[in-house]
């Protein structure tokens, strides 16, 4: 698979993370963001950010190297200053997507399904920075991507049912929302769903 080159949009960059982030990268998801990327332990030491960001580094070549899709957080940062504002990036995503109407073809079942595997797409913002469309214009750039140079059929993305933020940048990309009709899991709650625009399935 062809190494996943720098995405530029109107006001952004979105680039792989790098050594020299170390700081801004502790800023951004352990004092702004609160550890949000990690665990339910919450923020890390800069010490552990800077494992975490070893392993993203590495994380890059070595799926290329056998390639892999190009999972992990890229940087996205501010053409005009180059400032570090926030997070994007593939996942894989191994959920009960059945429990979905989107995806279980008409009516979800009235019991829990078993988990499938789906290509997701994440993003987080500085608080800073919010509200000012930074996650649309990014989260569309991996779209795009995505869509026009991986081939793929669709990205989806999750988030919890308060997440008001997040279920609205999902509108704007012009994903169908679903919610989990079922109590379980309890983590499965809001799921988009973005499929290859049509014009790209003609070519």
């Amino acid at each position: 698979m062809t190494e996943m080159p720098v995405l530029e949009t109107a006001r952004l960059r979105v680039r792989p993370f790098v050594m020299a982030d170390l700081e801004d990268a502790h800023r951004l998801f352990d004092l702004e963001l609160g550890g949000m990327d990690l665990t339910e332990d919450g923020a890390a030491s800069l010490a552990e950010r800077a494992r975490w960001l070893e392993w993203s580094v590495l994380n890059y070549e070595h799926l290329h190297r056998l390639d892999q899709p190009p999972y992990g957080d890229r940087a996205i940062v501010l053409k005009e200053t180059g400032a570090l504002i926030g997070s994007v990036g593939y996942v894989p995503c191994l959920m009960p997507f059945e429990q979905l109407p989107f995806f279980a073809g008409g009516d979800a079942p009235a019991t829990p399904a078993r988990s499938t595997p789906e290509f997701g797409l994440f993003w987080a913002i500085s608080p800073a920075h919010q509200r000012q469309g930074y996650a649309t214009e990014a989260a569309r750039a991996m779209a795009d991507y995505a869509f026009q140079h991986m081939g793929l059929k669709r990205v989806v993305a999750t988030t919890g049912y308060g997440n008001r933020a997040s279920i609205g940048v999902m509108r704007k990309l012009g994903m169908t929302i679903e919610r989990n009709p079922l109590p379980e899991p309890p983590w499965f709650q809001v799921v988009g769903v973005l499929e290859q625009p049509r014009n790209l399935k003609e070519l």
